[in-house]
């Protein structure tokens, strides 16, 4: 059983989407427009999104993408249509699957469980270690060069959310959206959290270690080099 998110303009294909996804006993909940679905992916994540592309209000392409900024939810496209360097272009543009109309309830069914399958088996390790940092997942530790972090709930998340994205600029509102749970927020809050962790991993913005900050951009997590 999973949790579904049907994004399809179409009141006819939805509801038909709805009927045999939850005959199969997944969760569904269904929005028509790419504003809801963005809305919906960041108030309450599901477990996979099925995408039409001819959304009335933006191309489910350009949802994609924007779907891609704040989330790692498995996306399917659903479409009709059947034009292969689009289906190309998608796929990289991070889509995981892609259906063409009309499809049988089985074949979205198989896809679905792959695409759940896979998802499962690329899900955060158990354990991060970047550098001298380690963060158990499981027990919610974190050390730095052996030393035990005393770290507050949200200082927790927000350092496991970067450590487990080494090297990449991690932009705000995705922190916003995967950290605080929130589609929109202040920027103060997430400076304030990053203050918090720099001095207790003994850096400081002007003299990072671990966090960088990228101007415009996000924040960026990254194995330290070696000292002066």
């Amino acid at each position: 059983m999973a949790s579904v998110l049907v994004v399809e303009d179409d009141a006819n294909v939805r509801t038909a989407l709805i009927r045999e996804l939850s005959a199969r006993s997944h969760v569904v909940r269904s929005v028509g427009t790419a504003m809801d679905a963005l809305r919906e992916v960041t108030q309450s994540p599901p477990d996979v999104v099925i995408l039409d592309l001819g959304l009335p209000d933006l191309d489910g392409a350009e949802v994609l993408k924007m779907l891609r900024g704040v989330s790692d939810v498995p996306v399917i496209i659903a479409t009709a249509r059947d034009d292969e360097p689009e289906i190309v272009r998608l796929l990289n543009a991070g889509a995981d699957d892609y259906l063409i109309k009309p499809f049988s309830a089985e074949h979205l069914s198989a896809r679905l469980a792959a695409v759940l399958r896979r998802s499962a088996r690329s899900g955060p390790a158990a354990e991060i270690s970047v550098g001298g940092l380690h963060i158990d997942l499981d027990r919610r530790e974190a050390r730095l060069d052996g030393e035990s972090l005393e770290l507050t709930r949200r200082e927790f998340d927000l350092l496991a959310y970067l450590a487990a994205r080494p090297g990449r600029v991690v932009a705000r509102r995705e922190l916003l959206a995967e950290v605080w749970r929130q589609a929109y927020g202040d920027d103060q809050t997430i400076d304030v959290h990053l203050s918090w962790l720099r001095r207790k991993l003994g850096e400081t913005a002007a003299k990072p270690r671990y966090l960088h900050t990228v101007r415009g951009v996000g924040v960026r997590l990254a194995e330290p080099g070696p000292r002066a």
